[in-house]
């Protein structure tokens, strides 16, 4: 994808969050980073970007089908700054680990650019769809509207009523908020407001007709916020591959597997049927591929308890982490470390990439996952817990480079 985007065009938006290592120049100590901050810059100079006359949110739309199935939704909410906020003050909340390379690289470029060319995705909960009423109710031709290449329709309206942004405002003063995608960059974005407070803080203005703005530009960040009592969300599985062990039996495994898991062996198939096989299953459960053939993984309760007791019981219930506490640490030795710096794992959303890794050696074993339910996000959140990293793909992604956050 990164190549068709250089090829697409000389000022597609990969260029800057995304740069090739191989055309820069080392010896005139170039890198990704540098030449990103060098063509933002060019871009706005030459007009290429524009900057908005007034202050503005946006109404954006996805409509698509999901994958799998063919089911057609809309998911809908806007993008417009957000407070950064510490996860202590009980604002926003994450859900998942993260992991340490995401989190570099995204600093790396935050330093660079000083812009933010991506939205955190945000859930928020109106049961009432008050929101979506003010922004979507009689809305006419989106300003702009593009066609991805996994078939998903992006809109945007331009909002620049100010009475239409106050009433959204206000609306959203008391939410709370759950990442629901783009914990590393959120994260990015706190740790570099702490690293540049202002040196002094401009005198609080009247807020009698203004429009509310950051304390100062650092302290904000994009965001996209969905409602998350609409029927337009969908949460994808995010699958487990599992490569470079030393020594790895898939037998062994097995025997290990079944102090833990009763272990079931699957008659050969695609990925597809054993992904209709874990939607069947009442409770807890994942498919183990190995070259050997797969198998069905359902927890003994007792052992499992005894295994996870250290956690929550909200958490022991999670297919994911009894997949990374029990499978992954205990039975594989993969330690927090290991898989934090994903140094033996990869995750994928499609399972047959993760099942032909398996069968061409690419990888020694791979876990296929049911996705985590809205419910159990919200219960796991709202409760200060996290699950184990990449355990929710909200499909479809947001759009990078629709609106871009500049801090000068």
């Amino acid at each position: 994808m990164q190549q068709a985007y250089y090829q697409r065009s000389p000022y597609n938006l990969v260029r800057i969050i995304l740069g090739l290592p191989e055309l820069f120049d080392a010896e005139r100590n170039e890198s990704v980073y540098t030449r990103a901050a060098r063509d933002f810059r060019a871009w706005r100079e030459q007009g290429i970007l524009i900057q908005e006359k007034s202050p503005c949110i946006f109404a954006y739309s996805q409509r698509f089908t999901v994958p799998g199935t063919t089911q057609v939704k809309e998911r809908r909410g806007f993008i417009a700054l957000g407070k950064l906020h510490d996860y202590g003050d009980q604002v926003v909340f994450r859900h998942e680990q993260t992991l340490s390379k995401p989190k570099s690289d995204r600093l790396n470029l935050l330093n660079a650019t000083r812009a933010h060319f991506g939205q955190i995705f945000m859930l928020y909960s109106d049961p009432a769809a008050s929101v979506e009423q003010i922004l979507f109710d009689g809305a006419g031709a989106p300003d702009s509207e593009v066609t991805d290449e996994y078939g998903v329709l992006h809109r945007v309206w331009r909002v620049s009523d100010p009475a239409v942004i106050r009433l959204v405002v206000t609306e959203m003063a008391d939410r709370k908020l759950i990442i629901a995608d783009g914990h590393h960059r959120y994260e990015t974005a706190l740790a570099y407001a702490r690293e540049h407070p202002p040196a002094s803080l401009p005198p609080i203005e009247s807020s009698v007709g203004q429009l509310p703005h950051p304390a100062y530009p650092e302290a904000a960040v994009m965001m996209t916020f969905v409602n998350m009592d609409s029927e337009g969300l969908a949460i994808l599985p995010t699958h487990r591959v599992v490569h470079s062990l030393e020594g790895f039996d898939a037998e062994q495994f097995t025997r290990a597997a079944e102090a833990y898991f009763t272990v079931e062996k699957l008659p050969e198939g695609a990925a597809g049927r054993y992904i209709g096989i874990l939607r069947n299953q009442a409770g807890t459960a994942f498919v183990a591929l190995t070259r050997g053939g797969a198998l069905l993984l359902k927890p003994k309760l007792d052992a499992v308890a005894r295994a996870l007791q250290h956690l929550p019981e909200r958490q022991r219930q999670l297919d994911l982490s009894q997949l990374h506490t029990i499978v992954l640490e205990r039975l594989l030795g993969l330690d927090p470390e290991k898989i934090r710096e994903q140094t033996n794992i990869r995750y994928l959303r499609d399972a047959n990439e993760a099942l032909e890794q398996v069968l061409d050696g690419d990888a020694d074993i791979a876990f296929l996952t049911n996705p985590v339910t809205m419910e159990q996000l919200k219960e796991v959140a709202f409760a200060g817990d996290v699950m184990p990293q990449k355990s929710t793909d909200f499909y479809p992604k947001l759009l990078s480079g629709l609106v871009i956050y500049a801090l000068d």
